[in-house]
């Protein structure tokens, strides 16, 4: 997709994560090294276990792809090669917060000024203005202070007390989080550089881009004020229960069952009765609503409920890990899956079918090795394996030799839009100017990617239809109004109106709304006449049911031959399980990701409590529309791509299958602590107040002896057992203890301002209400926008973490509106676009067409 532009990389592991998803789509990305080497190639773990720059396994999966040049950009003497450099770049990547505009004495605004057409994408951890824009941070406190954390970790005790700390998901998942948003704001700035020659300065900060990472608890506290609680390996609810939907076989291993709707219990209790299993469940009630559709974690659970996953663990134990008919039950139409290790995909037949891996050449090795390489299948374009991570400097006399003295020329010449372009709220162009989108987006996966498309600029026509709508009953909007809600002191009470509801506003803000009924031959020529009108046709059903109703890939290109064809679905639809049911926690089982984060075994997983392949789907669905949307405005080509959320999972596990693959190693899991980046302490550590955490890690002496300082405590530093890191290392145990002695006592957000003071990495584990009503830095970069929706009236919603320069994201969109109600716009859209009249249009409804 972006062959032939180049990608100067000056990053450490805030974005070097976000260079890596560049090479895989075609740019050349040329990493400029400090001359001591990157400090991420001082991350575990190592090839043969001993730390050597050369062999870290962490910078091999994430600079596989890469060149490397070794360069001082402090030097004076080396000004002249830097900016050579820089002005062979289409794009520079830069996460040296400031660095690099010092050496080169520019500000942020005057960067791209400098080099016309350049796009200047920047990872900060906490944004260039705000009071908390200098604080210390890494992953772990990323996780917690963007919430993370508060959604994820074990049940509470009886009597609803929690008894053990929240949990951070593993690993490198807040870096992961940003990098796919920076890569969907650079993807828009390429657009807009097409069409204008404008390049432009692109930014997120780690933590606005976690904070709106998490799935339900935003807009639970946003529109009812109602706190969500987080549960082992499910999604964090508002109604807490002492039952995990895993279950372990008799050796051990870990299965996900997800889904208690009528529907499912239909399925379910047959399936159950072959095995002799079913014990007292009954199926459903006749008549009986099969149709209705929660969003996992927002509906509420009860004791029936509860024991008819009882009912399936039951059936677990009775199986070895290898011999759980799971596969059967997928193909009874149950939401059942392995939690799979990561390597264990390696050799999965399905993904081997999609090429999801590549054997990558390391000479030096004499052999190859896998990588989790590819996130879609395309009939256009590839994922690009590349090459093996460059040793430190190898490219460096070949890639400076040829930069150019002036500024390079770009690969094809700015293509001007027709009309003039739609200012959004900012009085600023879109960068998605005059694109369609008909889209068949369905849950957050898919949904989800089309509303930043709509932030950016896209014309966005949702279609559903009453027999099938997409899930709209989630953080509801309250009785009463704004009104009650800003009076609220307690959660309050939702409507049951399906246009009111808060999740699908925050996930379809921006949007269009049409229903249409595709199975009616009326409605299909409908289909097809406005995807004639069309850029982009997006879809996240079961794969094949477009295909099956008439609009598969070839006859979309019938219809506009230039066409881009975008569905996504949890497995792919090429391949051995196209047709399993998955949603994004039994993505995430599949994927290995689920295993990984918890507690060390005989601890169960702690899972992840929201469905955070939900939002990298969504993520990699918008990078693929508008990757498609360059591809075919450059060459005049469209395509049809299949994508998938678990490989958008598998993408994110390169570490633990490479350690399996060199040193035999399997993951295991390691709470809070680090597993390859030596911290200690590093832990989410109790405050005073009820359930109150803070996130604290130490990686140098100068920190561990600030926190010894705040705390009180210099004989800590002094204490032979924690006397250097590698004492602390060995005695986390003992270390945790005596922390925690020191911050049961402490207010959680003081704490934190006294040891970010002294330079200390440490952060709340903030929830929802820390975010919206009392973190000052989210305020501060205007991490939210408000839009009025027809029926729900004016709320917020997250506004796209990415900050563009020239052409800002607004998550109103074109329309200047919140999620539309359904069919709200059907007039409009058929009278504008098909020439109906109104009698006509009503004509339709009473056919039921619309």
């Amino acid at each position: 997709m972006l062959a032939g532009l180049r990608v100067v990389e000056f990053a450490d592991e805030l974005a070097e994560y976000a260079g890596l998803i560049l090479a895989g789509l075609g740019a050349e990305v040329i990493k400029v090294e400090p001359p001591e080497g990157s400090p991420t190639r001082h991350i575990g773990p190592f090839a043969g276990d001993t730390p050597d720059p050369e062999k870290s396994l962490h910078f091999w999966t994430y600079n596989r792809g890469k060149r490397s040049v070794r360069l001082d950009i402090a030097d004076p003497a080396r000004r002249e090669a830097l900016e050579a450099l820089i002005r062979s770049a289409d794009i520079v990547l830069d996460s040296t917060r400031g660095g690099l505009h010092a050496a080169l004495g520019e500000s942020l605004e005057s960067l791209p000024r400098r080099f016309p057409g350049l796009v200047v994408a920047r990872m900060t951890p906490f944004g260039d203005t705000g009071p908390w824009k200098d604080y210390r941070a890494s992953d772990l406190i990323h996780l917690a202070l963007g919430g993370v954390m508060m959604n994820c970790g074990y049940d509470a005790a009886p009597g609803w007390k929690y008894d053990l700390p929240p949990i951070a998901p593993q690993l490198w998942h807040a870096y992961h989080i940003a990098g796919e948003q920076l890569t969907v704001g650079i993807l828009a700035a390429l657009l807009h550089r097409l069409h204008t020659g404008e390049g432009q300065d692109v930014s997120v900060a780690v933590h606005e881009a976690v904070s709106k990472n998490t799935e339900l608890d935003v807009m639970s506290w946003v529109m009812r004020r109602a706190p969500l609680y987080r549960m082992t390996c499910r999604h964090a609810g508002e109604h807490v229960n002492h039952v995990p939907n895993i279950g372990h076989t008799k050796d051990g291993r870990w299965f996900i069952a997800l889904g208690l709707s009528v529907r499912d219990q239909t399925s379910l209790v047959p399936f159950l009765a072959e095995y002799e299993m079913q014990a007292d469940l009954a199926m459903p009630e006749q008549g009986a609503d099969s149709r209705a559709r929660n969003i996992p974690g927002s509906a509420a659970g009860d004791e029936s409920k509860a024991h008819i996953t009882e009912v399936i663990q039951r059936f677990m134990r009775a199986y070895t890990y290898e011999d759980m008919p799971w596969r059967e039950a997928q193909a009874a139409g149950l939401l059942w899956a392995p939690l799979r290790k990561p390597h264990e995909n390696v050799d999965d037949p399905h993904w081997q079918v999609r090429g999801t891996f590549a054997e990558v050449v390391h000479p030096e090795l004499g052999r190859a090795l896998p990588y989790p390489a590819s996130r879609w299948l395309s009939t256009e374009t590839r994922w690009q394996p590349g090459a093996r991570a460059p040793q430190l400097g190898e490219h460096t006399e070949a890639v400076l030799d040829a930069a150019p003295a002036g500024r390079k020329p770009p690969l094809v010449p700015a293509k001007p839009r027709e009309g003039q372009p739609r200012l959004s709220a900012h009085g600023k162009a879109f960068p998605l100017q005059g694109v369609r989108i008909f889209d068949f987006s369905w849950f957050l996966a898919s949904a989800g990617g089309t509303r930043l498309c709509a932030a950016l600029g896209a014309d966005v026509i949702k279609v559903e239809w009453k027999e099938n709508p997409d899930t709209r009953l989630a953080a509801m909007a309250p009785v009463g109004g704004r009104e009650a809600r800003q009076k609220a002191t307690a959660p309050l009470p939702g409507v049951t109106d399906s246009d009111m509801g808060g999740q699908f506003n925050n996930k379809n803000a921006g949007k269009s709304g049409l229903s249409l009924n595709i199975r009616h031959p009326k409605g299909l020529e409908i289909a097809r006449r406005m995807i004639a009108q069309s850029d982009v046709v997006a879809e996240g059903f079961s794969p094949g049911v477009l295909k099956r109703l008439g609009l598969g890939y070839e006859a979309l290109r019938e219809i506009r031959p230039d066409i881009i064809y975008v569905q996504q679905s949890g497995m792919g639809g090429v391949g051995t399980y196209g047709r399993f049911r998955t949603i994004g926690p039994v993505a995430a089982a599949f994927a290995g990701t689920a295993e990984m984060s918890g507690l060390p075994e005989p601890a169960m997983p702690a899972g992840w409590g929201y469905s955070y392949l939900d939002w990298i789907g969504a993520y990699g669905f918008a990078m693929a529309i508008m990757g498609s949307l360059l591809h075919r405005d450059r060459t005049g080509r469209g395509q049809w791509i299949d994508s998938s959320q678990c490989e958008s999972g598998i993408f994110h596990c390169g570490v633990p299958i490479l350690d399996r693959a060199v040193n035999g190693r399997s993951w295991t899991r390691i709470g809070n602590r680090s597993p390859y980046k030596p911290a200690a302490p590093h832990g989410a550590y109790r405050c005073a107040g009820e359930d109150r955490w803070i996130a604290i890690a130490c990686f140098t002496e100068e920190e561990w002896r600030g926190l010894c300082q705040v705390a009180g405590h210099p004989g800590w530093a002094s204490d032979p057992r924690f006397a250097t890191l590698e004492g602390r290392l060995a005695h986390q145990d003992a270390l945790d203890v005596a922390l925690t002695s020191w911050t049961r006592e402490q207010e959680a957000h003081a704490c934190m301002a006294a040891l970010q003071a002294a330079g200390v990495p440490a952060g709340v584990c903030q929830n929802a209400e820390d975010r919206c009503d009392r973190d000052p830095q989210l305020a501060a970069l205007d991490w939210m926008t408000e839009v009025t929706g027809t029926k729900i009236g004016r709320w917020p919603v997250t506004e796209l973490p990415a900050k563009l320069s020239a052409t800002p994201a607004y998550s109103g969109g074109i329309i200047d509106r919140g999620a539309p109600g359904y069919g709200e716009d059907n007039e409009r859209l058929l009278r504008d676009l098909l020439g109906y009249s109104a009698r006509e249009v009503a004509e339709l409804a009473a056919e039921g067409v619309i």
